[in-house]
């Protein structure tokens, strides 16, 4: 193909708004005169190669937006050092099935296990599925919706928190929570309920919301709604962050 018509389709494509064809136009054509590609060939390769850039860019951007503490997905999690770990949950929720039935899943376990590992990487998952996601903090949430309410803003500050595909609500019960926020949850849980899904973690059981939102009927109401359709994982196992420490040698007698 001559130069001309190299140089025809790169400013074609630049007019029409595909950027990377544009950018690596050389390069495709080298790539089929190699390969002997025929037309359909051809094209199938320029959609494919532009499609991919551009699924790229909106999965980076996502990430960006997502407010994610760090981008560590399941594949560097460190199953072995969680045995008792249901890896055959975790591969069905890495499926992204419950997020396409909007259902929500719980991380429960003590400190520094892995929860919020998990819960990135599913989010992350659900990012290159081409899902809206976002992470937060209990207690960044309730702050946030509290100071949106004395600014005359809740709706909107609540329909941010609505709109992502799968909302991850990190560290519920590590602080206490009063029961205006106590109520504010319930009023994002039951808005979502069945219109997205929330990924949370807790270093709390169940039983215990009663004492962590301050209020038995509003934790029971939250409840009832988060779990009816609801995955509970359960992590005991050993802290992450202890596992490369060494214990001191005793010293020697003399």
């Amino acid at each position: 193909m001559s130069q001309l018509t190299s140089t025809r389709i790169r400013a074609t494509a630049a007019k029409l708004g595909p950027p990377h064809i544009a950018a690596q136009i050389d390069v495709l054509l080298r790539r089929a005169e190699d390969t002997k590609m025929g037309y359909r060939d051809f094209l199938d390769l320029t959609f494919e190669e532009e499609l991919g850039e551009r699924d790229g860019r909106r999965f980076r951007t996502a990430l960006k937006l997502s407010g994610l503490p760090h981008h560590k997905t399941l594949d560097d999690f460190e199953f072995a050092f969680q045995p008792e770990l249901d890896t055959r949950k975790v591969r069905d929720l890495a499926t992204l099935s419950f997020v396409n039935a909007k259902s929500n899943t719980a991380l429960l376990g003590p400190p520094r296990v892995g929860k919020t590992h998990l819960a990135v990487g599913l989010a992350i998952a659900a990012c290159k599925a081409g899902y809206s996601i976002y992470f937060t903090t209990l207690d960044d949430l309730v702050r946030k919706l509290k100071e949106a309410e004395r600014a005359n803003r809740f709706a909107r500050q609540l329909q941010a928190y609505l709109r992502p595909a799968v909302l991850v609500v990190d560290e519920v019960g590590y602080l206490p929570v009063d029961h205006a926020e106590a109520n504010m949850l319930f009023q994002l849980v039951s808005r979502r309920y069945e219109r997205g899904s929330i990924i949370l973690t807790s270093n709390n059981a169940f039983s215990e919301w009663g004492a962590v939102f301050s209020d038995d009927v509003l934790a029971t109401a939250i409840l009832d709604r988060l779990l009816h359709h609801c995955a509970i994982l359960s992590i005991n196992g050993p802290s992450y962050r202890l596992k490369d420490r060494v214990a001191p040698e005793a010293p020697t007698m003399s």
